[in-house]
């Protein structure tokens, strides 16, 4: 079943718009550089950063989700997998995943990939459930009873996953049963078809 076939006309309207301040912090924003949105689905996040960058890329592989992304301004649809993104390496100076990170099929190499095309000192930020909540592991459930594949990491184990992929992470907020993630990029990323 395509659990996001069914969700994309409602999406937006269930989660609402996001907050453009936390997004300026979380992101340090504005940059003149291009921002990848990865499972970014309908660019309901993406839709409030395009006057804050020099463009937007919203990448995901559900296309009736990024169908909602046409009529929202300055982002560019892209379909493919998180685990093999289409794009050079070090092209983006900023790269979000938000609450999409479960629905990856290979996390940590979608995390490799991730830091792979971000650019020396750019910063990514994933924001996911805190499975280690009692009620986000009932939502982790219930996903894995809806058969959506999910899998839910802790912080800390997202965190080990950035560095893994070379980037220096750290937890920033938890709040509201979630989690925020970021790491930076430095100098001499591993690649992952380097076997790194």
């Amino acid at each position: 079943m395509d659990h996001f076939r069914l969700a994309a006309p409602l999406y937006d309207a269930i989660f609402g718009r996001p907050g453009v301040d936390w997004w300026k912090q979380a992101l340090k924003l504005p940059v003149t550089g291009w921002v990848l949105d990865v499972g970014g689905g309908t660019g309901r996040v993406s839709a409030i950063l395009p006057e804050l960058t020099g463009g937007v890329a919203v990448c995901d592989v559900s296309r009736p989700m990024l169908v909602r992304t046409r009529g929202k301004s300055g982002i560019r649809a892209v379909q493919a997998p998180a685990e093999t993104l289409p794009f050079p390496d070090a092209v983006f100076d900023r790269a979000l995943v938000v609450d999409a990170l479960h629905h990856f099929q290979d996390q940590p190499r979608a995390v490799m990939e991730l830091a792979r095309v971000l650019k020396p000192g750019g910063r990514l930020v994933v924001e996911e459930p805190d499975v280690g909540l009692t009620a986000v592991k009932a939502v982790a459930l219930l996903e894995r009873l809806a058969l959506m594949g999910s899998r839910f990491h802790r912080p800390d184990a997202i965190a080990a996953m950035m560095e893994a992929a070379g980037l220096s992470a750290r937890i920033e907020r938890r709040a509201q049963f979630r989690a925020w993630i970021s790491g930076v990029k430095g100098d001499g990323v591993k690649s992952f078809s380097d076997g790194g």
